[in-house]
């Protein structure tokens, strides 16, 4: 699988995620290629329900994370999700939040929407050590196919 946001120069590949032993989402590893990973507890990017991407906006002393600018995206901007099957979903983007990390809303990311959606997510806001206080999430719904 494979991302592509060309208003913010992403196109990365997307590596499967599950949950973290504490039972929350398991984060992309830090690492200096630092893929984007897809909570695969969550529909494939273009079938009906909210699909989960996951990116870093920083990767330790690697410097900027795959989804850096992903705050910089806008409504109607377009998002490619490459699948494995070698078609894509593209989607546009409805949204974008910063939200503290404290009233992050479940709901609203992993809730059942009736139609094909995607979340992308990230940290943001102001930086105390290694931890953000935000996160960023893009809220996007399905557009189209590509084969």
């Amino acid at each position: 699988m494979g991302l592509e946001i060309p208003a913010i120069g992403v196109d990365t590949p997307v590596i499967p995620l599950g949950l973290a032993p504490d039972r929350t989402v398991e984060v992309p590893p830090i690492q200096a290629d630092d893929p984007a990973g897809w909570y695969r507890h969550s529909p494939t990017p273009g079938r009906k329900g909210p699909s989960v991407i996951l990116g870093h906006v920083t990767v330790g002393r690697h410097g900027d994370g795959v989804f850096r600018h992903l705050a910089r995206l806008r409504r109607g901007e377009r998002i490619v999700a490459r699948l494995e099957n070698g078609t894509a979903a593209e989607f546009t983007v409805d949204s974008v939040r910063t939200v503290p990390k404290a009233d992050f809303p479940t709901d609203a990311v992993y809730g059942d929407v009736d139609r094909p959606e995607l979340r992308l997510i990230t940290c943001g806001g102001p930086r105390k050590g290694d931890e953000y206080r935000d996160n960023v999430i893009v809220f996007a719904t399905l557009s189209g196919t590509i084969d």
